[in-house]
């Protein structure tokens, strides 16, 4: 699968342009990320990568044959599904007690354990798109839109929150510096729009990641070499997959000087998209839960506010019953 996204890629990086440099539209949902239509869960690296770059459907949920028969749906004949790849690391097997007899849990069933396998077991299976499959409920219409300034201020609110040093200084120059572990941005007046601004700065929080405090990725690259456009790889997937999520979009005009190097890398070793779509997950991933961090802190200060107005209301009531006495 990885030999076949990465001719994919390297077709379009030929006609010059990386595919997840598409433009950003606001219309429609043919931004996000892919899902199974069934379960809800989103596909992860090189399977999100492929159903999102190489599909032309505007629906976001996929599934396969056999889902789509359970749920009663069905595929429309001659309709050609996309192949992923599905990774097992691990076997549910029964626990069993010191005498070989299953473990029973409270509601009387045997429990069941996960067993690392030694080597994991890849296999391939193919998915439709919703599109193809009569039956799908219709996706839910968002009755209200996040207007532009929501959406910015929820990439600001991660940035800020994730306690990144952000300096912004006169010049074209965005980058990273793992040595002062310090982002460099241009002034926000010198972005055309403020979403391309946010674009640039979650990419370059998205090198951030990679410092040896956080996800420990090797910064051992120069300028103008492999080991750096392989990283800027890292980048570019983690931050469509960042403007997917935030729905703020990623900017087209972005780092096309290394698209020369990633036909190389590409060429020379297929499987590095596998690794640069696995690692992009990771540092969307890693993104995304500072904005989860802050959402429970809030729950919490909630819940604090909440018992502490329950106590105040006590004893102004336990008061109240003392002055009726006295």
């Amino acid at each position: 699968m990885h030999e076949l996204v990465a001719e994919k890629i390297i077709e379009q990086l030929k006609e010059g342009v990386a595919p997840w440099q598409k433009p950003w539209s606001n219309e429609g949902v043919d931004y996000q990320m892919p899902f199974n239509a069934v379960t809800g869960n989103r596909y992860q690296g090189l399977n999100a990568l492929y159903l999102h770059l190489f599909s032309s459907f505007k629906d976001p949920r996929w599934a396969t044959f056999k889902q789509a028969k359970a749920k009663g749906w069905q595929v429309e004949k001659g309709a050609k599904g996309l192949m992923i790849n599905f990774i097992k690391t691990h076997d549910v097997k029964i626990k069993l007690d010191e005498n070989k007899q299953p473990v029973l849990n409270k509601n009387g069933q045997p429990d069941k354990i996960k067993v690392q396998l030694n080597s994991p077991i890849v296999t391939r299976a193919w998915v439709f798109n919703a599109e193809q499959i009569k039956g799908v409920p219709s996706l839910p219409i968002r009755e209200a839109k996040e207007t532009l300034w929501q959406k910015l201020a929820r990439a600001d609110n991660i940035i800020k929150t994730s306690g990144a040093k952000v300096e912004h200084v006169g010049g074209s120059g965005a980058f990273y510096s793992p040595l002062l572990d310090k982002i460099n941005m241009p002034e926000r007046s010198q972005f055309e729009t403020a979403d391309r601004y946010y674009s640039t700065l979650l990419h370059e929080l998205g090198h951030w990641t990679g410092h040896q405090s956080r996800l420990n990725r090797a910064f051992t690259g120069k300028f103008d070499t492999p080991d750096y456009a392989r990283e800027e790889l890292r980048a570019e997937i983690a931050s469509m997959m960042l403007g997917s999520e935030l729905k703020i979009g990623h900017d087209p005009k972005h780092h096309v000087a290394y698209v020369e190097s990633w036909v190389k890398i590409l060429r020379d070793t297929p499987y590095e998209i596998h690794l640069a779509a696995a690692d992009a997950q990771r540092m969307s991933d890693f993104v995304l839960a500072f904005e989860k961090k802050q959402e429970v802190k809030q729950e919490n200060t909630k819940a604090q506010e909440v018992v502490k107005s329950d106590e105040n209301d006590l004893v102004a009531t336990e008061d109240s019953s003392i002055n009726r006495k006295l």
